[in-house]
């Protein structure tokens, strides 16, 4: 027989450690350890049971040992029955089986760890976090997480009180902690407890957590990503078509909190599956191409909107669970949808349970505030130095790919990321290597991200939020870009709102305003976004910004969504603004659904319809975004009547469409404009017509052009006030075949 409290082999410095929560090797203990040649040692720490007994594989049983009175128990067992045995735990009144943690050898490679360390580990979510799966026939959760600085890290949930000495993980040699725990199911509920090397004590959500608690729980949840059976094999083989740079993009920018919500339950979140049933008919029936989610990562503050996330690996559960998120897109898919997430690299919030000093250092954040925190918003700065950080992001992006099989990325805040003194003044910011502003890490981290992306997934967009003159943020990594599909047109975005909401009777001195994004338009591959941070804090909705009258209002956005739809450059257009919301956007509520009672609502929420039916249908509108063949000005310096005209064109000769817009409210007959080809026009559109909520006033549908005293083809036409107008030339016998250009 073996003396358990002598001849265990154990020195009191260890047991003391164990016991105290302070052991960060507890494999080494723990569990089953041969003693001799014939005998193996069964070590257990249970500190919040009255005993514990040992069962052998024949139904036998025998009481283990306290070691020194501690929760440390200990018991004898031959050698050939030391992973064999089960464990009997008595706490309180209850008595229950469990197999023990500690007889299981760690799963994590080598190979693993030296990847995840070197920072080239890009399916760590199939490693890192907490994974349903079996050893040895026991079915349990394995958990995972990198910590280097800690003292001790334990996994704590409800089946152990909570008690970070009863779970401790394993110290792998890259800082990395593991443990596997049977008997835990899907939906169990848990963190981790991390103890620094100076004795305080953290609970922090799993960083690679598939679901999380609902707010405020602040709990990381035991999920499995892989049980949804997808049915968008279709959408997928053609989303790299349906996606390329000469296909249309018509974006519905989204926040499905307040989309709408359900009305006589306290006005609850509808959740993603009914989502599906409603929001997805509703865009497709607009005729939108893509859907883009404001954040849906978890997030404790539903007021940051989601920017400012916790869970970067978890699905909101506001609106349900993964498997609900999974059918949403897979629906989303099987209707033509695409599902652009934003993602949010830049930045991340303090709380408690979250990144933040999440070993006791300063691991995924800077340690020194000018690089680490950012001024403006209150959050941290990611460390895109650090392999391991940069991994976990790219990680990241590559997980909701594989997956949610989501279809890209507008990446948030890029500006913050690409300078070191963003936001700062003075001496407030560190320069680079070189003395200069630019911040090499990230900008390494974003072009590897988008070369990882469009690699791994060819066809996924990338898009840019980026509000600066940076060069080539959409050009290839190899001619010295970052290497995004697209970027949001900041400028568009300020200077055509800044001209529509001024007076019209001033609008000749801004005329410039919608012309200038013309000697830019063909730098970068763009979006023009008319996103959610134009209808908050006091900005006023897209309708409120509107001068005149209310019949006034209206027909300004008309003729904005006109020059949108006409001008080169992908569209977004947040939630609201197709029926013309008159309140801001509040993130609280539903949007206004009861304005759609009203004949001027209805007419706007058609006009958008019919937009993205002809932008869809219309080679001239979408083929040639990005470079001067698809665009030629007509009319571009009458200041004085507020009217512009261009010409958009597709790759063939026939594929054009004149686009004119008359932004005072005064009809203009007579007005002519030159066009290059002879012919008859269809009116393919007009503003002011009737069922938009206009006066109707136009052409009657056709217009044929007059050849003018200097022997060039005109249309001669009729503007509606503040509207405008879409036509394209048909073939007709009289002036021979369309594209036959006059020279």
């Amino acid at each position: 027989m073996i003396d358990i409290q002598n001849g265990s082999g154990l020195a009191w410095e260890e047991i003391d450690a164990l016991v105290g929560g302070r052991h960060g090797a507890p494999l080494n203990v723990l569990g089953p350890h041969q003693f001799n040649q014939a005998t193996t040692v069964v070590r257990v720490l249970r500190p919040h049971s009255t005993g514990v007994e040992l069962l052998r594989p024949d139904g036998s049983s025998h009481q283990m040992e306290r070691v020194h009175g501690t929760a440390l128990f200990a018991a004898p067992l031959p050698h050939d029955e030391a992973h064999r045995y089960r464990l009997r735990i008595v706490e309180e009144e209850q008595r229950f089986e469990i197999d023990d943690p500690y007889r299981f050898a760690p799963q994590l490679s080598a190979f693993d760890l030296h990847l995840i360390q070197e920072g080239t580990h890009y399916d760590t979510y199939e490693k890192l976090g907490a994974h349903l799966t079996s050893q040895e026939g026991v079915a349990g959760v394995h958990f995972a997480v990198w910590a280097p600085n800690a003292e001790r890290v334990s996994v704590i949930g409800s089946w152990n009180r909570w008690d970070g000495r009863t779970h401790p993980m394993q110290r792998r040699e890259t800082g990395v902690w593991e443990l596997f725990i049977p008997g835990l199911a899907e939906g169990t509920a848990f963190k981790y407890e991390v103890r620094t090397h100076n004795g305080h004590l953290f609970e922090k959500a799993d960083p690679y957590g598939f679901w999380a608690e609902r707010s405020p729980g602040g709990a990381s949840v035991v999920w499995s990503t892989d049980k949804h059976i997808w049915q968008d094999a279709e959408w997928m083989a053609r989303r790299e078509q349906v996606q390329a740079l000469d296909a249309p993009l018509a974006i519905y920018e989204c926040h499905l909190g307040s989309w709408r919500r359900v009305p006589g339950e306290d006005h609850r979140y509808l959740t993603y599956r009914e989502l599906a049933e409603t929001l997805i008919p509703y865009i497709t029936g607009l005729g939108y191409t893509h859907i883009e989610l404001l954040p849906v990562t978890e997030h404790p503050f539903s007021g940051s909107w989601g920017y400012q996330t916790i869970g970067y690996y978890a699905p909101t559960s506001r609106f349900g669970t993964p498997d609900d998120f999974q059918y949403f897109i897979d629906r989303c898919h099987q209707a033509g949808l695409g599902v652009i997430l934003d993602w949010v690299p830049a930045h991340f919030p303090k709380d408690g349970h979250g990144l933040v000093y999440f070993d006791g250092t300063h691991l995924y954040e800077h340690a020194d505030p000018r690089q680490g925190e950012h001024p403006d918003w209150g959050t941290l700065i990611f460390n895109y130095g650090r392999n391991e950080v940069r991994n976990f992001l790219l990680s990241n992006a590559l997980f909701w790919l594989d997956k949610y099989h989501v279809d890209g990325f507008r990446v948030d805040a890029v500006s913050s990321m690409l300078y070191l003194d963003y936001g700062r003044e003075g001496s407030a910011w560190l320069p680079n290597r070189h003395g200069g502003r630019e911040n090499l890490d990230a900008i390494e981290f974003l072009t590897q991200f988008n070369l990882l992306v469009h690699q791994r997934y060819p066809g996924v967009l990338t898009i840019a939020e980026e509000s600066t003159s940076w060069p080539q943020v959409s050009r290839p990594v190899y001619m010295g870009g970052l290497g995004f599909s697209l970027k949001w047109n900041m400028g568009w975005m300020h200077d055509v709102l800044e001209y529509a909401a001024t007076d019209p009777l001033d609008r000749s001195s801004v005329h410039a305003k919608l012309t200038f994004a013309l000697m830019y338009a063909f730098t970068e591959n763009f979006v023009l976004s008319l996103s959610h941070d134009e209808v908050v804090h006091l900005k006023r909705s897209l309708l409120g910004k509107m001068p005149g009258d209310d019949s006034q209002k209206f027909a300004n956005l008309r003729t904005l969504y006109a020059f949108m739809y006409g001008h080169p450059g992908k569209k977004l257009l947040f939630m609201g603004g197709e029926f013309g919301q008159w309140g801001e956007w509040n993130h609280d509520r539903s949007l206004d659904w009861h304005l759609l009672e009203w004949p001027a609502h209805r007419g706007l929420q058609r006009l958008i319809a019919d937009f993205n039916s002809l932008y869809r249908r219309e080679q001239a509108l979408h083929s040639i975004d990005f470079d001067w063949p698809g665009f030629e000005w007509l009319k571009v310096d009458d200041a004085a009547n507020s009217v512009i005209a261009f010409l958009r064109r597709g790759p063939e000769a026939a594929d054009q469409i004149v686009v004119v817009c008359n932004w005072t409210p005064t009809i203009r007959d007579d007005y002519w404009v030159r066009v290059p080809l002879p012919g008859v026009y269809r009116e393919l559109l007009n503003t002011d017509s009737h069922e938009y909520g206009g006066g109707n006033v136009g052409n009657n549908g056709v217009v044929t052009t007059h050849i003018g005293q200097d022997g060039q083809p005109y249309l001669r036409l009729r503007l509606p006030p503040l509207g405008a107008l879409m036509l394209k030339p048909e073939p007709d016998p009289r002036f021979g075949t369309v594209g036959a250009q006059i020279t």
